[in-house]
């Protein structure tokens, strides 16, 4: 049953960041998400935001909590991995800018890729993590389908407009499809380390980068949210790999888990609240 679970889980987290990152490409156009890019004050903060001062701020939880080994290094993973599919919901979540949304990832995926394989054995001595094992499927599930999406948008505008609602509710399912089933395939688990320290770890370091991409968004509000969402979810699939390939203890998935369900149940809460603010 664990071994079905797994695979529908595996569809499930494929569809859904395919159906997104095309849906966002099919309804920009490549000069609007250039234009994003821009601002070279902007992408300076977001890297600084995501890959150094998030992964400090997991340091510096870990120092206050202490965590069993396997927990420390499921959450330094979730750390420095940055860049999820997850933005694309969060940001129609609270209705804010798509495009920027797609330009923040087209930043944070690469630099992910380059990362993690240098921040990880430093942070994890004797670990060892293969580039390329983190940039094929983020490649082929991500940044593949924006860059077809963005030229159907050019092409085939008509047709772009037509398809890009059925996507969006295809991500959305997809996106519930993957809750529910990584909840199902992890109970046992789950409950198995459902410590406070867990879970409170695991909720200061979402909660803490999402107030530091918000400090370091600029002036715009909405680019503040988005920065802030982008910098809270962090990238599990990036994680999830490092985990099962160079560690063998399973406690470091579940933990890698137990984080992701941490920033669902956190952060959709926070989308929904900034959508009903900037209506009011």
């Amino acid at each position: 049953m664990s071994g079905v679970l797994a695979s529908l889980l595996n569809i499930a987290v494929v569809v859904f960041s395919v159906s997104s990152m095309l849906s966002v490409g099919l309804s920009n156009s490549l000069s609007r998400l250039l234009a994003q890019l821009r601002d070279a004050g902007a992408i300076v903060l977001a890297l600084v935001a995501n890959f150094v001062l998030v992964p400090l701020l997991a340091l510096g939880v870990l120092w206050l909590v202490s965590l069993e080994q396997p927990f420390e290094i499921g959450l330094l993973l979730v750390a420095t991995a940055a860049g999820a599919p997850f933005l694309i919901k969060l940001a129609e979540a609270a209705q804010g800018d798509l495009g920027l949304s797609a330009a923040l990832l087209v930043v944070l995926l690469p630099v992910t890729v380059l990362y993690m394989p240098v921040a990880v054995p430093l942070l994890i001595p004797g670990t060892e993590v293969s580039a390329l094992a983190i940039g094929v499927p983020l490649l082929l599930t991500m940044l593949l389908p924006l860059a077809v999406g963005l030229f159907g948008h050019s092409r085939l505008p008509r047709l772009a407009e037509r398809v890009t609602p059925a996507l969006r509710h295809t991500s959305t399912a997809a996106l519930v499809a993957v809750v529910v089933i990584t909840v199902l395939a992890n109970a046992r688990r789950i409950v198995g380390i459902a410590r406070w320290d867990v879970i409170v770890s695991g909720l200061v370091v979402i909660g803490g980068a999402f107030l530091i991409g918000y400090a370091l968004g600029g002036r715009r509000a909405e680019r503040r949210e988005i920065l802030g969402l982008g910098t809270s979810q962090r990238n599990i699939a990036a994680a999830t790999v490092v985990a099962t390939q160079s560690f063998d203890d399973p406690r470091i998935v579940v933990m890698v888990v137990v984080t992701s369900l941490v920033a669902f149940a956190m952060l959709f809460p926070v989308a929904w609240w900034l959508r009903r603010r900037r209506r009011a």
